[in-house]
Protein backbone atom coordinates (compact mmCIF):
# COMPACT_ATOMS: atom_id res chain seq x y z
CA UNK A 1 0.00 0.00 0.00
CA UNK A 2 1.57 3.49 -0.81
CA UNK A 3 1.52 5.83 2.00
CA UNK A 4 1.04 9.68 1.91
CA UNK A 5 1.48 12.62 4.14
CA UNK A 6 -0.50 14.61 6.13
CA UNK A 7 1.27 16.86 7.29
CA UNK A 8 4.04 14.97 9.96
CA UNK A 9 1.46 12.24 10.07
CA UNK A 10 2.24 9.54 7.16
CA UNK A 11 -1.11 7.03 6.32
CA UNK A 12 -2.28 4.80 3.62
CA UNK A 13 -2.91 6.01 0.15
CA UNK A 14 -6.64 4.94 0.74
CA UNK A 15 -8.34 5.73 4.13
CA UNK A 16 -11.79 4.07 5.03
CA UNK A 17 -14.99 6.20 6.28
CA UNK A 18 -16.64 4.21 9.26
CA UNK A 19 -19.72 6.26 9.44
CA UNK A 20 -22.31 4.01 7.46
CA UNK A 21 -21.73 0.89 9.19
CA UNK A 22 -23.53 2.28 12.49
CA UNK A 23 -25.09 5.19 10.93
CA UNK A 24 -27.13 7.96 8.16
CA UNK A 25 -26.96 4.90 4.97
CA UNK A 26 -29.63 2.57 6.52
CA UNK A 27 -29.79 -1.09 7.53
CA UNK A 28 -26.23 -2.31 9.16
CA UNK A 29 -24.38 -5.29 10.10
CA UNK A 30 -21.64 -5.45 12.89
CA UNK A 31 -20.40 -8.96 11.51
CA UNK A 32 -20.14 -7.76 7.63
CA UNK A 33 -18.62 -4.31 8.97
CA UNK A 34 -15.74 -6.49 10.38
CA UNK A 35 -15.30 -8.71 7.78
CA UNK A 36 -14.74 -4.98 5.95
CA UNK A 37 -12.57 -3.75 8.39
CA UNK A 38 -10.80 -6.85 8.12
CA UNK A 39 -10.21 -6.41 4.73
CA UNK A 40 -8.92 -3.07 4.97
CA UNK A 41 -6.80 -3.39 7.42
CA UNK A 42 -5.33 -7.33 5.19
CA UNK A 43 -4.88 -4.65 2.35
CA UNK A 44 -3.07 -2.16 4.16
CA UNK A 45 -5.74 0.85 5.03
CA UNK A 46 -4.52 1.89 8.14
CA UNK A 47 -6.42 5.04 8.66
CA UNK A 48 -9.74 4.73 10.16
CA UNK A 49 -12.25 7.46 10.30
CA UNK A 50 -15.19 8.04 12.46
CA UNK A 51 -16.58 10.70 14.79
CA UNK A 52 -18.40 10.70 17.71
CA UNK A 53 -22.03 12.26 16.33
CA UNK A 54 -21.96 9.14 13.82
CA UNK A 55 -25.24 6.76 15.62
CA UNK A 56 -24.36 8.90 17.99
CA UNK A 57 -21.71 7.55 19.35
CA UNK A 58 -22.16 4.09 18.55
CA UNK A 59 -19.89 3.97 15.63
CA UNK A 60 -17.07 4.87 17.94
CA UNK A 61 -18.35 1.87 20.14
CA UNK A 62 -18.27 -0.58 17.10
CA UNK A 63 -14.50 0.45 16.51
CA UNK A 64 -13.80 0.11 20.34
CA UNK A 65 -14.52 -3.65 19.97
CA UNK A 66 -13.23 -4.22 16.69
CA UNK A 67 -9.78 -2.88 17.38
CA UNK A 68 -9.23 -4.59 20.68
CA UNK A 69 -5.69 -6.23 19.82
CA UNK A 70 -5.09 -4.15 16.40
CA UNK A 71 -4.89 -0.85 17.66
CA UNK A 72 -0.77 -0.65 16.95
CA UNK A 73 -1.86 -1.40 13.46
CA UNK A 74 -4.17 1.21 12.85
CA UNK A 75 -4.25 6.08 12.63
CA UNK A 76 -7.10 6.38 14.25
CA UNK A 77 -9.07 9.69 13.45
CA UNK A 78 -12.19 10.75 15.36
CA UNK A 79 -14.31 14.24 15.45
CA UNK A 80 -16.37 15.89 18.09
CA UNK A 81 -18.22 19.19 17.89
CA UNK A 82 -21.43 18.17 16.61
CA UNK A 83 -24.11 17.78 19.34
CA UNK A 84 -26.76 15.02 18.88
CA UNK A 85 -28.23 12.87 20.76
CA UNK A 86 -30.83 10.14 19.61
CA UNK A 87 -33.47 11.91 18.65
CA UNK A 88 -32.09 15.64 18.01
CA UNK A 89 -29.60 18.15 16.38
CA UNK A 90 -28.20 20.13 18.97
CA UNK A 91 -26.33 22.10 17.52
CA UNK A 92 -22.16 23.32 17.39
CA UNK A 93 -19.80 23.22 20.32
CA UNK A 94 -16.57 24.40 20.38
CA UNK A 95 -15.76 25.49 23.96
CA UNK A 96 -12.65 24.46 25.62
CA UNK A 97 -14.52 22.90 28.45
CA UNK A 98 -16.65 20.46 26.08
CA UNK A 99 -13.33 20.08 24.23
CA UNK A 100 -11.95 18.02 27.43
CA UNK A 101 -15.37 16.38 28.02
CA UNK A 102 -15.41 15.24 24.11
CA UNK A 103 -12.42 13.56 24.40
CA UNK A 104 -12.76 11.85 27.32
CA UNK A 105 -16.25 10.28 26.02
CA UNK A 106 -14.23 8.91 22.83
CA UNK A 107 -11.48 7.37 24.23
CA UNK A 108 -13.86 5.54 26.08
CA UNK A 109 -16.23 4.70 23.95
CA UNK A 110 -12.98 3.72 20.96
CA UNK A 111 -11.40 1.53 24.07
CA UNK A 112 -7.87 3.51 23.69
CA UNK A 113 -5.76 6.03 25.91
CA UNK A 114 -4.62 7.95 22.29
CA UNK A 115 -6.18 9.38 19.44
CA UNK A 116 -3.86 9.83 16.73
CA UNK A 117 -6.20 12.79 14.65
CA UNK A 118 -8.96 14.82 16.48
CA UNK A 119 -10.78 16.79 14.31
CA UNK A 120 -13.09 19.50 15.33
CA UNK A 121 -16.04 18.39 12.78
CA UNK A 122 -17.62 21.73 12.43
CA UNK A 123 -16.49 25.27 13.30
CA UNK A 124 -18.43 26.76 16.05
CA UNK A 125 -20.01 30.40 15.13
CA UNK A 126 -19.81 31.62 18.79
CA UNK A 127 -16.49 29.99 20.09
CA UNK A 128 -13.10 31.86 18.66
CA UNK A 129 -11.17 28.71 16.16
CA UNK A 130 -8.21 30.02 18.41
CA UNK A 131 -9.93 29.24 22.13
CA UNK A 132 -10.98 25.29 20.50
CA UNK A 133 -7.58 24.76 19.02
CA UNK A 134 -6.09 25.90 22.37
CA UNK A 135 -8.02 23.76 24.20
CA UNK A 136 -7.41 20.79 21.07
CA UNK A 137 -3.76 21.92 21.74
CA UNK A 138 -3.54 20.65 25.51
CA UNK A 139 -5.02 17.15 24.52
CA UNK A 140 -1.71 16.82 22.63
CA UNK A 141 0.39 18.38 25.43
CA UNK A 142 -1.60 15.94 27.89
CA UNK A 143 -0.76 12.76 25.36
CA UNK A 144 -4.25 12.31 24.51
CA UNK A 145 -3.91 13.24 21.12
CA UNK A 146 -1.21 13.22 18.44
CA UNK A 147 -2.31 15.63 16.19
CA UNK A 148 -4.88 18.12 15.18
CA UNK A 149 -7.01 18.38 12.58
CA UNK A 150 -10.36 20.83 11.33
CA UNK A 151 -13.77 19.84 8.96
CA UNK A 152 -15.02 22.52 6.95
CA UNK A 153 -13.08 25.21 7.41
CA UNK A 154 -12.40 28.29 5.13
CA UNK A 155 -8.45 29.61 4.43
CA UNK A 156 -9.07 32.01 7.05
CA UNK A 157 -10.04 29.88 9.97
CA UNK A 158 -6.84 27.51 8.75
CA UNK A 159 -4.74 30.14 8.99
CA UNK A 160 -5.90 31.16 12.40
CA UNK A 161 -5.99 28.35 13.53
CA UNK A 162 -2.96 26.83 12.77
CA UNK A 163 -1.38 30.13 14.61
CA UNK A 164 -2.25 28.63 17.78
CA UNK A 165 -0.93 25.39 16.63
CA UNK A 166 -0.14 22.95 13.68
CA UNK A 167 -2.69 21.89 11.89
CA UNK A 168 -1.79 18.13 10.26
CA UNK A 169 -5.01 17.76 8.35
CA UNK A 170 -7.95 19.59 7.14
CA UNK A 171 -11.37 17.24 6.06
CA UNK A 172 -13.44 18.12 3.40
CA UNK A 173 -16.34 16.62 0.80
CA UNK A 174 -13.59 16.72 -2.55
CA UNK A 175 -14.98 14.83 -5.61
CA UNK A 176 -15.30 15.19 -9.47
CA UNK A 177 -18.82 16.72 -8.15
CA UNK A 178 -17.65 18.74 -5.25
CA UNK A 179 -14.09 21.04 -5.90
CA UNK A 180 -14.84 23.81 -3.05
CA UNK A 181 -11.29 23.30 -1.75
CA UNK A 182 -9.95 24.83 -4.90
CA UNK A 183 -11.48 27.63 -3.48
CA UNK A 184 -8.54 28.94 -2.01
CA UNK A 185 -8.50 26.05 0.55
CA UNK A 186 -6.10 23.94 -1.23
CA UNK A 187 -3.98 26.31 -1.79
CA UNK A 188 -3.71 27.60 1.76
CA UNK A 189 -2.86 23.51 2.90
CA UNK A 190 0.11 23.32 1.12
CA UNK A 191 1.51 26.76 1.68
CA UNK A 192 1.06 25.69 5.19
CA UNK A 193 2.19 21.73 4.76
CA UNK A 194 -1.43 20.63 6.39
CA UNK A 195 -2.85 17.74 4.35
CA UNK A 196 -6.07 17.32 2.65
CA UNK A 197 -8.65 14.28 3.89
CA UNK A 198 -11.25 14.09 1.26
CA UNK A 199 -14.53 12.51 2.80
CA UNK A 200 -17.36 11.44 0.28
CA UNK A 201 -14.60 11.56 -2.48
CA UNK A 202 -17.26 9.21 -4.66
CA UNK A 203 -20.07 11.41 -4.29
CA UNK A 204 -21.79 9.69 -1.08
CA UNK A 205 -22.16 6.73 -3.68
CA UNK A 206 -23.59 8.73 -6.43
CA UNK A 207 -20.46 8.77 -8.58
CA UNK A 208 -20.57 4.31 -8.62
CA UNK A 209 -23.44 4.88 -10.43
CA UNK A 210 -25.11 2.55 -7.99
CA UNK A 211 -28.64 4.54 -8.23
CA UNK A 212 -30.84 5.01 -11.14
CA UNK A 213 -34.03 6.42 -10.38
CA UNK A 214 -34.55 8.21 -6.25
CA UNK A 215 -36.76 5.48 -5.26
CA UNK A 216 -33.31 2.90 -5.38
CA UNK A 217 -32.28 5.22 -2.40
CA UNK A 218 -33.95 3.40 0.93
CA UNK A 219 -36.72 5.31 3.11
CA UNK A 220 -34.26 5.72 6.14
CA UNK A 221 -31.52 6.67 3.82
CA UNK A 222 -29.98 10.24 4.54
CA UNK A 223 -29.61 10.70 1.23
CA UNK A 224 -32.91 10.75 0.48
CA UNK A 225 -33.38 14.10 1.68
CA UNK A 226 -29.97 15.64 0.17
CA UNK A 227 -30.71 18.13 -2.47
CA UNK A 228 -28.23 16.09 -5.19
CA UNK A 229 -30.06 12.98 -4.90
CA UNK A 230 -34.03 14.80 -5.26
CA UNK A 231 -35.90 15.51 -8.47
CA UNK A 232 -34.69 17.01 -11.14
CA UNK A 233 -31.14 17.51 -9.98
CA UNK A 234 -31.22 13.69 -9.78
CA UNK A 235 -31.45 13.20 -13.32
CA UNK A 236 -29.19 15.81 -14.38
CA UNK A 237 -26.81 14.27 -11.77
CA UNK A 238 -27.16 10.95 -13.21
CA UNK A 239 -25.98 12.26 -16.38
CA UNK A 240 -22.59 13.07 -15.06
CA UNK A 241 -22.65 9.47 -13.76
CA UNK A 242 -23.36 8.20 -17.21
CA UNK A 243 -20.34 10.02 -18.81
CA UNK A 244 -18.14 8.77 -16.10
CA UNK A 245 -19.47 5.43 -16.74
CA UNK A 246 -18.31 5.51 -20.70
CA UNK A 247 -14.94 6.96 -19.37
CA UNK A 248 -14.36 4.12 -16.67
CA UNK A 249 -15.74 1.65 -19.36
CA UNK A 250 -13.14 2.55 -22.07
CA UNK A 251 -10.54 2.89 -18.82
CA UNK A 252 -11.64 -0.92 -18.26
CA UNK A 253 -12.40 0.14 -14.34
CA UNK A 254 -15.37 0.98 -12.31
CA UNK A 255 -16.86 3.79 -12.11
CA UNK A 256 -15.80 4.42 -8.69
CA UNK A 257 -12.11 3.25 -9.35
CA UNK A 258 -12.19 6.33 -11.91
CA UNK A 259 -13.44 8.79 -9.62
CA UNK A 260 -10.90 7.91 -6.80
CA UNK A 261 -8.14 8.01 -8.95
CA UNK A 262 -8.93 11.39 -9.80
CA UNK A 263 -9.00 12.40 -6.34
CA UNK A 264 -5.70 10.61 -5.99
CA UNK A 265 -4.13 12.37 -8.82
CA UNK A 266 -4.61 15.88 -7.40
CA UNK A 267 -1.46 15.58 -4.97
CA UNK A 268 0.51 13.73 -2.79
CA UNK A 269 -1.17 15.28 0.09
CA UNK A 270 -4.58 14.28 -0.59
CA UNK A 271 -5.78 11.13 1.40
CA UNK A 272 -9.51 10.19 -0.46
CA UNK A 273 -11.48 8.35 3.05
CA UNK A 274 -14.40 6.91 0.57
CA UNK A 275 -16.83 4.98 3.48
CA UNK A 276 -18.22 1.65 3.04
CA UNK A 277 -19.71 -1.17 5.25
CA UNK A 278 -19.67 -4.29 2.59
CA UNK A 279 -16.24 -5.91 1.73
CA UNK A 280 -17.18 -5.98 -2.28
CA UNK A 281 -17.52 -2.46 -2.02
CA UNK A 282 -14.26 -2.09 -0.66
CA UNK A 283 -12.31 -4.41 -3.23
CA UNK A 284 -14.14 -2.16 -5.79
CA UNK A 285 -12.42 1.28 -3.81
CA UNK A 286 -8.96 -0.85 -3.52
CA UNK A 287 -8.41 -1.44 -7.19
CA UNK A 288 -8.70 2.48 -7.88
CA UNK A 289 -4.49 2.43 -6.62
CA UNK A 290 -3.83 0.65 -9.43
CA UNK A 291 -5.84 2.91 -11.96
CA UNK A 292 -3.48 5.58 -13.20
CA UNK A 293 -4.75 8.60 -15.55
CA UNK A 294 -2.53 10.40 -17.62
CA UNK A 295 -2.50 14.29 -18.13
CA UNK A 296 -4.97 13.70 -21.16
CA UNK A 297 -7.18 11.78 -19.03
CA UNK A 298 -6.97 14.02 -16.10
CA UNK A 299 -8.19 16.70 -18.59
CA UNK A 300 -10.69 14.95 -20.30
CA UNK A 301 -12.41 14.22 -16.47
CA UNK A 302 -12.09 18.12 -16.45
CA UNK A 303 -14.05 18.77 -19.46
CA UNK A 304 -16.49 15.64 -18.10
CA UNK A 305 -16.36 16.91 -14.89
CA UNK A 306 -15.57 20.85 -14.39
CA UNK A 307 -15.92 22.46 -11.20
CA UNK A 308 -19.84 23.25 -10.13
CA UNK A 309 -21.35 20.43 -12.34
CA UNK A 310 -23.43 19.06 -9.65
CA UNK A 311 -26.98 19.88 -9.87
CA UNK A 312 -28.22 20.71 -6.39
CA UNK A 313 -26.49 21.52 -3.01
CA UNK A 314 -24.50 18.88 -0.92
CA UNK A 315 -26.36 19.84 1.94
CA UNK A 316 -30.15 20.74 2.63
CA UNK A 317 -28.53 23.63 4.67
CA UNK A 318 -24.88 24.62 3.91
CA UNK A 319 -24.62 27.14 6.98
CA UNK A 320 -22.04 24.99 8.48
CA UNK A 321 -19.39 23.86 5.89
CA UNK A 322 -16.48 26.08 4.95
CA UNK A 323 -16.09 28.56 7.68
Amino acid sequence: MEQRKLGQLQVSALGLGCMGMSDFYGATDDAESFRTLDHALDHGINFLDTADMYGPHTNEELLGRYLQGKRDRVVLATKFGIMRSKTQWNGINGKPEYVRQAIEGSLKRLQTDFIDLYYLHRVDANTPIEDTVGAMADLVKAGLVGHIGLSEVSAETLRRAHKVHPITAVQSEYSLWTRDPEDGLLATLRELGVGLVAYSPLGRGFLTGAFQTPDDIPADDFRKHNPRFQGENFYKNLELVKKIEEFAAAKNATPAQVALAWVLAQGQDIVPIPGTKRVKYLQDNLGSLNVHLTSEELSELDQIAPKDIAAGLRYPDMSSVNR
